[in-house]
């Protein structure tokens, strides 16, 4: 006679990976509005190529983009921002000399 316990069969779950970020919204407002040296636009190829590795399960790939798509995304808009400011200032400047010329 053979004796046989009972059969303990566990499952480990593993953690759930997320999905990394591809920032293709905010891409696209930086190409729309917000382009200084085609920051913008290289910042939505990248985007592009993140949305695709996150399709085809590829994460690390997906996570690689993504953050690269996100280093662009901030350096086009604090461009865009300091030009924008930088615009306004020389022309209130150009305004009141016109102003106190005549």
């Amino acid at each position: 006679a053979t004796a046989f316990g009972p059969t303990i069969t566990s499952f480990v779950r593993p953690e759930p990976v997320p999905n990394p970020q591809d920032f293709v919204l905010w891409s696209f407002f930086n190409s729309m509005f917000c382009n200084p040296f085609c920051l913008g636009f290289i910042a939505l190829i990248f985007s592009v190529k993140a949305r695709d590795r996150i399709i085809a399960q590829d994460p690390s790939a997906a996570g690689s983009y993504g953050r690269t798509a996100k280093h662009l995304n901030v350096a086009a808009l604090c461009l865009g921002i300091v030009g924008t400011i930088i615009c306004i200032v020389v022309l209130v400047v150009y305004y009141n000399s016109l102003l106190a010329g005549s």
